[in-house]
């Protein structure tokens, strides 16, 4: 779940306060990924994840606030070919597009450090 997308947005006291420093940090260039656009427009389709606004209205205004650009390269989705297991398709590409693109990766989710990113939260 791209929690730390939806907790910059709307909620920053959720973050752990390393992340939050960073993402408040304007010399920080922010991305989001494809995928977690994808997984929150799914969850939220399928009922299982409720946003402030309508999903389109909030993605535009969650992107534009935080000054990110999205990021899908075939690079990271060839990167995710190549990652161990069988697991959740939006962390295999997360892990992917921050090794490939050398990204500290924003997640509170320890699940993604055997695909050896390096994450802060």
């Amino acid at each position: 779940m791209p929690h730390a997308l939806i907790w910059t947005a709307d909620d920053p006291s959720k973050l752990g306060p390393q992340a939050a420093t960073e993402l408040a940090d304007p010399t920080n260039e922010l991305v989001v990924s494809a995928g977690a656009i994808w997984e929150i427009a799914i969850k939220v389709g399928q009922g299982k994840l409720s946003l402030t606004m309508p999903f389109g209205e909030w993605m535009n205004k969650a992107i534009t606030d935080l000054a990110a650009t999205i990021l899908l390269k075939i690079e990271h989705a060839d990167a995710q070919t190549q990652l161990p297991g069988r697991g959740d398709p939006f962390d295999g590409l997360l892990a992917a597009q921050s090794n490939v693109e050398r990204m500290v990766l924003v997640s509170n989710d320890a699940g993604l450090d055997p695909h050896g990113v390096q994450r802060l939260w």
